[in-house]
């Protein structure tokens, strides 16, 4: 049997499934896709047991047919052609035979009967959220998920269905980021974690399409487009994050985001490569950023303007986190919300969209004596 199909049609397909093929496995059978000929359709999967991808297209088959096939090599022999039409045909001696008007390829395929099955969700309850909407909140709260596996629930995102709609939260312990879209709810509250690979395989798929999300006990699907995305789910309870948001942090200090970013990564050549540390010193329109790194003998200092209600205070942060949640913000200025330099800080835009919040906490690191 045969079927015939547009390299670049082809080539789509596969860029949108190849993110799922693990890069090394002690599992051979992962490092193929799944080739699903049904009634005129080819379907295309792949997983490392934690993501699943599946897309399709249609093709002229006349029979069905279930394969695997080497991912990364038939996608790179795919990727290389020209906008040409290719002949699929299937060897008796398990060949598939690839033929173009300029050449003929042979790659060697599979019995599908050892590729693992990709898990079922439930279809029945959906809930649909923009994907601009979805890959903003993902960019904004993503980078604070934690890399400690000892806490597995705090290295994926939270997606948290409640009255006041979708929140996502990520937190390392250091940081936390609370990111709440009010336009989602869904008339219950659910709590749902999404491991970190999931969630950077994700973003690559989002785009303006909107994004169908169905639920189930262990496992996840977005369904973009023609696109079906299944992760697991950590089974986890996440931490009680609400109970380490200061409520009286009377201390207000609003500076411009960008002159601040730009301090900072000064400030981050300074820095000592062990504490990371950078003072803060704010009065009432002033506030001075300095470093010091004594091993080597370095330090800086800048003056920055700002506005400033509270007593004056110094306080010390980890330059990386500062940065971090700066250049993950999109606002022109910003405001700091204090109470002492001993706790948590709230960081937020000053300025932000009409059924959205975002609110970003950092805890201080203790000044050098």
């Amino acid at each position: 049997m045969d079927f015939k199909v547009n390299s670049k049609i082809l080539e789509k397909l596969l860029s949108r499934v190849i993110p799922a093929v693990p890069v090394r496995t002690p599992m051979p059978i992962l490092e193929n896709f799944l080739f699903e000929l049904k009634d005129g359709q080819l379907n295309v999967c792949a997983t490392d047991l934690e993501v699943s991808l599946r897309s399709s297209i249609n093709v002229a088959a006349s029979e069905d047919l279930s394969i695997v096939v080497p991912a990364r090599l038939i996608y790179e022999v795919i990727r290389s052609l020209e906008d040409t039409q290719i002949n699929f045909s299937f060897e008796s001696n398990s060949k598939l035979k690839l033929t173009t008007d300029k050449g003929t390829y042979f790659i060697s395929y599979s019995p599908s009967e050892d590729f693992p099955e990709i898990p079922s969700v439930s279809m029945t309850k959906e809930i649909l959220i923009n994907g601009k909407d979805m890959k903003k909140a993902i960019d904004q709260t993503s980078f604070a998920m934690s890399k400690e596996d000892m806490r597995p629930a705090m290295t994926g995102t939270l997606l948290e269905f409640t009255p006041d709609g979708l929140k996502f939260v990520t937190t390392d312990g250091h940081r936390l980021v609370r990111f709440i879209n009010k336009n989602i709810k869904t008339g219950s509250e659910e709590h749902y974690i999404v491991p970190e690979r999931a969630i950077a395989v994700l973003t690559k798929l989002l785009g303006e399409t909107d994004v169908k999300i169905y639920l189930g006990k262990s496992n996840i699907l977005f369904n973009i487009a023609d696109i079906e995305f299944i992760s697991r789910l950590i089974g986890e309870k996440y931490p009680a994050y609400n109970s380490v948001i200061p409520l009286e942090n009377e201390n207000l200090l609003k500076v411009n985001r960008a002159e601040l970013i730009s301090t900072i990564k000064r400030m981050m050549l300074f820095s000592s490569s062990g504490s990371k540390q950078v003072k803060f010193s704010i009065s009432k329109d002033s506030l001075t950023v300095s470093s010091e790194d004594i091993d080597l003998g370095s330090s800086g200092v800048e003056n920055l303007t700002c506005e400033y209600k509270g007593d004056s205070m110094d306080i010390g942060f980890n330059t990386q986190y500062v940065n971090d949640i700066l250049t993950h913000l999109d606002d022109d200025e910003v405001m700091f919300k204090l109470h002492s330099p001993t706790k948590a800080c709230i960081i937020e835009p000053e300025d932000v969209l009409e059924g959205e919040e975002i609110m970003l906490l950092l805890m201080p690191v203790r000044l050098n004596s």
